[in-house]
């Protein structure tokens, strides 16, 4: 029989222990906030939130973590760093590499405040693929409790939006590093060039565009929705112009449209 919403927030409510102090690592993405939020407006004051700053996190994630903590008067720490050198050539397990030194610093930091749990918004729908990030938050601990609840993206979205929360169609992101092929070594004007070039394209309209950087040539994926319009020779142009100002010889759009870990082809079985 499936499981109704009603029956997933309450599972989620009694999941912690009235004398939890729990740990939000958020985002300020769909999922995290929609974790942050009920469990602010179940527990209060017993919930706190942190945000990791690193370069290859893009600023205005950041800004509006910061943003949607403030409104809803969540004390919020920001962790500020650098790349770990385990995964300066982005290997293919960087993920599970990245979730393990970022998670170190969140337990240390809840430790620091005083929080005996730490949550993050994996949710039902982020078991398939390759996520070897996953392994990492089961080895040290950290709770998903949209997971555990069962929720699924949509059912996320759904939530979000009755409570008139502007971000339930927000288009879901990854850090920067899912933007460059494994096995290619990281460096800050790279991240910049994709953060800025992925603004750009933004604020021109293509919400949820990703650039897919191959040293000097980008990859541009978006809904296909988007490609009559891209290639319209005004829009085409204002783009190409753009993208070489950043240092990019090659623009080009991948006919596949955006479809979540397109770098994965690229690792051996």
């Amino acid at each position: 029989m499936e499981i109704t919403i009603k029956e997933k927030l309450d599972k989620l409510k009694k999941l912690f222990k009235k004398s939890d102090r729990i740990l939000v690592a958020f985002s300020g993405g769909v999922d995290s906030t929609f974790l942050l939020t009920t469990l602010a407006a179940i527990k209060g004051p017993e919930v706190f939130a942190v945000t990791v700053k690193t370069p290859y996190i893009p600023q205005w994630e950041v800004d509006e973590a910061i943003s949607l903590c403030k409104s809803i008067n969540v004390e919020h720490g920001i962790l500020n760093l650098p790349i770990p050198v385990s995964i300066k050539d982005n290997p293919a397990d960087r993920c599970y590499q990245c979730k393990t030194i970022l998670f170190k610093n969140i337990l240390k930091y809840a430790d620091d405040i005083g929080c005996n749990i730490i949550v993050d918004g994996s949710n039902a729908d982020d078991t398939g693929d390759y996520r070897p990030g996953m392994k990492a938050l089961n080895e040290l601990g950290i709770r998903s409790p949209l997971l555990e609840s069962n929720f699924k993206k949509s059912e996320i979205r759904s939530l979000l939006k009755d409570r008139g929360m502007e971000i339930w169609n927000k288009p879901a992101y990854a850090c920067l590093l899912t933007r460059i092929p494994y096995d290619t070594p990281i460096d800050k004007e790279s991240l910049s060039i994709i953060e800025m070039a992925e603004i750009f394209l933004h604020d021109e309209g293509y919400r949820g565009a990703r650039l897919r950087l191959h040293g000097d040539i980008a990859r541009i994926e978006c809904s296909t929705e988007f490609h009559s319009e891209i290639i319209k020779e005004i829009n085409r142009s204002k783009i190409i112009n753009y993208l070489k100002t950043l240092g990019i010889n090659y623009v080009t759009i991948d006919l596949e449209g955006y479809r979540t870990g397109s770098m994965n082809v690229l690792i051996k079985s």
